[in-house]
């Protein structure tokens, strides 16, 4: 057995089939079914229960694996260690951030972040789903929210504020704009698709230490979204006010386009994120391109 085939090995069980695994190694599917039967004849057992539909570890090759993965990890640990050994940033840095946040706050960095370490390659993955960092082989994430999975190291990128935010249009259409938390019950708005974002605005006051222990206000969705760049579009046409976050619309404040309606409360929803974060896997050595990444971007943020 060699190096190349016990990675291919973790690779199919990570994807869940040989054709998978052969496609992000770039390598023919047949390959790696060979590479693993000669594993299991020089192991003398039998690692995959094989079927049409998905591959299966048995006992044993389940136990194999799991002494095995560690062990990949610290030779590739060993490797991108002798790589920084030469004092530059290199290799290919794949990332995973959420679609809004990573196209306004994420991608308008990364031009100064490449011109900084020309030799590193960028791969970036979007979704707004909960990726698997080692499956998925992504070496740092930009995530939203409470983290749930303790195996990451996690690191605070950026504090998110709420605004409930309308067009200058829209409010001059009203014959009574909303003044106070309180004229916002029952009224028509833009929101998220959430629970918790759609129907229900949490207002505090300034320095409270709850944003959820002030004064709830229903607000009735007239229209719904799963995109904060379209909530924010249909804001800036007048369609009426929306719950928006600070990192996507305070230079459209700055510059008129959009109000502050309530500048001296806080404003939340219970499935509001509060926190960006900077997530990545927990080793025992951390590459230098993702030290890099990480403090760019918590320098550029601050």
């Amino acid at each position: 057995m060699n190096l190349s085939e016990l990675e291919w090995l973790t690779r199919a069980v990570q994807t869940g089939s040989f054709a998978a695994a052969a496609r992000e190694l770039d390598v023919d599917p047949s390959s790696i079914s060979r590479a693993v039967s000669g594993l299991e004849a020089d192991l003398g057992v039998r690692l995959f229960q094989r079927s049409t539909r998905k591959l299966a570890l048995t006992e044993a090759g389940a136990a194999f694996v799991s002494r095995l993965t560690p062990l990949l990890e610290e030779f590739q640990g060993a490797r991108q260690a002798a790589v920084d050994a030469a004092g530059k940033v290199q290799g290919v840095l794949r990332l995973s951030v959420s679609n809004t946040f990573g196209l306004r706050r994420i991608v308008p960095l990364l031009p100064e972040f490449s011109r900084a370490h020309p030799l590193l390659k960028l791969d970036l993955v979007f979704s707004d789903a909960v990726v698997d960092l080692v499956a998925e082989r992504i070496d740092v994430a930009v995530r939203l929210g409470t983290l749930r999975d303790s195996s990451l190291v996690a690191l605070p990128l950026l504090r998110i504020r709420y605004r409930v935010v309308a067009s200058p249009e829209w409010i001059m259409s009203q014959t009574k704009p909303p003044q106070v938390p309180e004229d916002m019950a029952g009224m028509p708005c833009l929101t998220f698709s959430l629970p918790g974002f759609r129907d229900l605005w949490w207002f505090s006051e300034p320095g409270a230490h709850d944003n959820t222990s002030g004064a709830a206000v229903a607000v009735v969705p007239n229209v719904l979204m799963t995109s904060g760049i379209a909530l924010r579009e249909c804001a800036l046409g007048g369609m009426g006010p929306s719950l928006l976050p600070d990192w996507l619309i305070d230079n459209d404040i700055a510059a008129g386009r959009l109000v502050d309606l309530f500048p001296d409360h806080q404003v939340a929803a219970s499935e509001a994120p509060s926190n960006a974060w900077l997530v990545y896997p927990s080793r025992s050595y951390v590459p230098a391109k993702v030290r890099a990444f990480v403090d760019f971007m918590r320098d550029a943020m601050r």
